[in-house]
């Protein structure tokens, strides 16, 4: 166990009220009856769609000392944090300090690689994406015990040979409204396997929780789900069960998407807009100085964006997906994931300790600010 330094800050209330958080031919697509996305039960036609909120007050620091964070989900009530290098998933502690639950073993970091995202399902059981000795997989593990007190549990692999690289690796995880898991794979550094659907690269991929081929997936007996990715690092869906991605683009423009099921988004044919014809053109783009979009949330009407060198927070509302406003432009750095906590405030995570920011005091951190 690596033990760090107790933060001395007022986090035990936020706690306290958190209750739970170019390749061989391609198949034919299944027929349109399958293709339609899962989404939850549409709200009633009276209920008005949720508004959009942004994010209001003074930030708070909830933990420093972290080391190059790239997600943090919540177990209960224990919120959990995964560092890319040394593959260790953290639990913040109610005075801010951080305790090792375990490590995924096998870990291989090289640049960008490592141990990446994390999930939670309904049951409790933790998903874990991450860099092994022969590519990127997907692992869950049973954690034991409570708050204070969590141990990772042995590890069940549920995919594995997700093409992986130095870059490029994707590494988002998220349990969709439809309650299938879904994976950001990235292009691994060979951009026509984003094209060629009997690789994994450059996709996004759809499974049960427990690795398998859904039967409604678009193209049959495939995890993809859509295609043409470069290096979709963001999964997020809205109240109507619209699913948003943020990917980034090479060297002319990052995107966000929303992704159709059996959806080709260009790469590397097209990146940005632009491509029309078989191709999806993306709702948003930025330059990628200005970007280079990670991590996403939905929170009410609002997506909101974490960027990395943009180091910026971006809110975008989900009613007008072309738009944005944006937030802490160069206060904290880099910013690489984001999520809505239970208690309704917005965390992220900064990203300066990744071999590509400059740390400052502190960093990396984990901060929160109230939404209005």
């Amino acid at each position: 166990m690596k033990p760090r330094p107790p933060l001395p800050l007022a986090l035990t209330v936020a706690l306290g009220l958190a209750l739970t958080a170019c390749g061989s031919p391609p198949p034919e697509p299944a027929p349109e009856s399958a293709r339609e996305p899962a989404s939850p039960s549409s709200p009633a036609a009276t209920e008005a769609p949720p508004g959009p909120v942004e994010p209001t007050g003074e930030p708070e620091v909830l933990a420093t000392g972290l080391e190059s964070p790239w997600s943090v989900v919540f177990l209960g009530a224990a919120p959990l944090i995964s560092e890319r290098d040394d593959g260790d998933i953290l639990e913040l502690l109610p005075d801010g300090g951080t305790r090792v639950i375990g490590t995924v073993a096998d870990v291989v970091h090289q640049g960008e690689s490592g141990l990446l995202g994390l999930a939670v399902d309904d049951r409790g059981r933790l998903y874990a994406y991450s860099t092994g000795p022969d590519g990127n997989r997907v692992e869950r593990y049973e954690p034991a015990g409570g708050p204070g007190s969590l141990a990772l549990g042995p590890a069940e692999t549920i995919l594995e040979g997700i093409p992986a690289a130095s870059n490029h690796d994707g590494g988002r995880l998220a349990i969709g409204p439809d309650g299938m898991l879904y994976a950001t794979a990235g292009d691994a550094g060979d951009r026509e396997d984003a094209q060629d659907l009997d690789s994994l690269a450059g996709k996004i991929l759809r499974m049960t929780l427990d690795g398998g081929v859904p039967e409604d997936n678009p193209f049959p007996g495939s995890l993809v789900y859509s295609y043409g990715h470069r290096n979709p690092q963001g999964l997020a869906w809205d109240a109507e069960g619209t699913m948003f991605a943020a990917e980034f683009g090479q060297d002319t423009w990052d995107e966000l998407n929303v992704i159709e099921p059996g959806g080709n988004y260009g790469w590397p044919e097209v990146e940005g807009t632009g491509g029309g014809g078989d191709y999806i053109d993306p709702v948003q783009q930025w330059r990628p100085d200005e970007a280079s979009p990670s991590g996403i949330a939905v929170v009410e009407g609002t997506l909101f964006i974490a960027n990395l060198k943009g180091e910026v927070l971006r809110a975008v509302p989900v009613a007008d997906p072309g738009t944005a406003a944006e937030f802490y432009e160069g206060e904290y750095g880099r910013i690489r994931a984001v999520t809505a906590s239970p208690d309704g405030d917005l965390w992220f995570l900064t990203s300066n300790t990744d071999g590509y920011g400059s740390p400052g005091d502190g960093d990396d951190r984990l901060i929160a600010v109230a939404l209005s």
